[in-house]
């Protein structure tokens, strides 16, 4: 009975934590009390394969303790997978409050530090065109991961708290989506550099815009004035969003934003706007369409920036609505443009709330029962959905209501790691209503504390992804770029976005002092000089060609 006790104030604790250091120090201590720090030591469990684990385990470290390089390129090279004898599994990260399974950690450890070793090999031990073989192979199998913030109305200032953490911890992906409310956090993060997103944290100037557009909802649903007045959301989006197009915004930060927006006409289908479907629209435009609520909100135009840089209509034949209709989270799309195979949630939808809830705790009965119910509730809503179709043209409001049900409940709503609100269920009329700042400061900090938990789960699972993401980097802008007159760019490298802002300063910031040197000897400011400046200017035939083929 002690320890029951000393268990549940340490939940207490967790559960009052203001920072994760704290939340960390608990855990830590929860799990030694309650047993799991020795779950977490014993190699064995029907969950995984530990012993093809443990196997590998001590063959790279036996491959990298006697020098063999190219053992150990073959050995990394036939088996680098997130989910090498299920130890991607989810279960696994749901015993132990912190952390998983120790050989679990060290496997990922030891093959993170066998890829640093193998990166910063000389050229003379291993050759470097079979290093960048393996290097950009390697990357587009393991995958990448992403962060999908669902829709959710005001709900949406959860995500700001998960994407705080994420931040702080060094852990927020590259490839990021929004839908919806989701879509204003993920423009947002698009547009600004870390740096930039500081000021959106401060309680003041969070609860001002809070408030700016819980007021748009209050006088809509509440108010003497039933009229819609959209430009007020306009402006909300105008003042946090900057005027980028997806293009210029990827340019700015690096990071890879996805907003999705739902046709408003029947027959079409959603699209998945980013730099690389549709890089000269405003992504102001794309986060306005994707908040375009249907019965609430008028569906919005696309507008992009022509050749002239002046805004014009893009797709001026179609419209289009609130994304998480058709597409809250598109996991398919950005496999099929990101190569991600791993994705984190930030779930505040409250039709999807309730069925993730119960995710960790189900049996194999209950779970399979509940996969069943909704399986047969799809089927009927389909056969209802095909009598309304029929009489499309007698019932056009009540078709499109059946299609909008229809695609709300044929989405999957989970990802690998799911980071779900707290609560259950939530006030409608607080979605649409006015957020006081006790509600927009529990908001914030459900967000943060939510994630808590998944933080070492997503550490853990994105290692490999992250470093090698960090090798590519260097391979391509900082001092691991080979001479490609030497090395030929493998084709894996269309895989590979076209280099940012920031990394075109940093290449051309290591290719000037080894090409000033002699200009300077031989004239001062005659032909040569200038010559010379455009050739510094005109970045490698290679890395052309690799931009116009991402």
């Amino acid at each position: 009975m002690g320890n029951s006790r000393k268990l549940k104030k340490l939940e207490r604790t967790m559960a009052k934590c203001r920072s994760y250091d704290d939340w960390r120090t608990a855990a830590i201590e929860h799990d030694e009390l309650s047993g799991k720090r020795r779950w977490r030591e014993v190699d064995q469990t029907s969950q995984y394969d530990y012993a093809q684990i443990r196997l590998r385990l001590d063959r790279i470290r036996s491959l990298r303790a006697r020098h063999d390089h190219h053992g150990l390129l073959f050995t990394l090279n036939e088996g680098i997978h997130g989910n090498m004898g299920g130890m991607g599994r989810s279960s696994l990260y749901r015993q132990a409050k912190y952390g998983t399974k120790k050989l679990i950690e060290q496997y990922i450890d030891e093959v993170d530090e066998s890829l640093r070793y193998l990166a910063d090999l000389d050229s003379s031990l291993i050759d470097p065109q079979d290093k960048m073989d393996f290097f950009y192979r390697a990357n587009v199998c393991f995958g990448r991961s992403a962060l999908m913030l669902s829709g959710g109305g005001v709900l949406g200032f959860y995500h700001l708290g998960v994407v705080k953490t994420m931040l702080e911890q060094g852990l927020l992906p590259r490839v990021i989506s929004g839908s919806s409310a989701g879509s204003l956090v993920a423009g947002v993060l698009g547009t600004h550099t870390d740096a930039e997103l500081q000021r959106f944290y401060s309680p003041a100037n969070v609860l001002f815009e809070a408030e700016r557009e819980a007021g748009i909802f209050s006088r809509m649903f509440f108010g003497a004035n039933p009229q819609i007045d959209v430009g007020d959301l306009g402006r909300l989006i105008a003042r946090m969003v900057p005027d980028y197009t997806f293009q210029e915004a990827y340019e700015k930060t690096g990071r890879q934003i996805s907003i999705t927006v739902a046709p408003a006409e029947p027959y079409q289908r959603s699209r998945l706007l980013n730099a690389i479907t549709s890089p000269n629209v405003y992504v102001r435009s794309a986060v306005m369409a994707s908040c375009a609520v249907p019965g609430v909100f008028p569906p919005v135009m696309l507008m992009a920036k022509n050749v002239h840089g002046e805004a014009q209509p893009y797709l001026p034949t179609r419209k289009w609505v609130d994304g998480s209709i058709a597409d809250d989270l598109p996991a398919k799309r950005l496999s099929r443009l990101y190569s991600t195979n791993h994705y984190i949630v930030s779930m505040v939808n409250p039709i999807a709330i309730p069925f993730l809830k119960k995710e960790g705790n189900r049996g194999a009965l209950g779970a399979a029962l509940g996969s069943l119910g909704i399986g047969v509730g799809r089927e009927v809503l389909n056969f209802y959905r095909s009598v309304v179709q029929r009489q499309g043209d007698n019932w056009p409001r009540f078709n499109m209501l059946m299609n909008s049900v229809h695609a709300l409940i044929d989405q999957d709503y989970s990802g690998d790691i799911n980071i779900i609100p707290s609560f259950r269920w939530y006030n409608p009329a607080k979605i649409l209503s006015h957020l006081s700042e006790k509600d927009l400061i529990e908001l914030m900090e459900g967000g943060e504390h939510s994630t808590y938990p998944s933080v070492e789960a997503i550490r853990i699972c994105t290692k490999i992804s992250r470093t090698m993401e960090e090798i590519l980097n260097r391979f391509e802008t900082g001092d691991l770029r080979p001479e490609l007159s030497e090395v030929k760019r493998p084709r894996a490298s269309r895989r590979r976005p076209p280099p940012t802002r920031a990394d075109r300063a940093k290449m051309g910031a290591a290719t000037k002092p080894a090409k000033k040197a002699p200009v300077r000897k031989k004239s001062a400011g005659g032909k040569k000089a200038g010559t010379a400046r455009k050739a510094a200017k005109a970045p490698p035939e290679g890395e052309q060609a690799s931009s116009r083929a991402a």
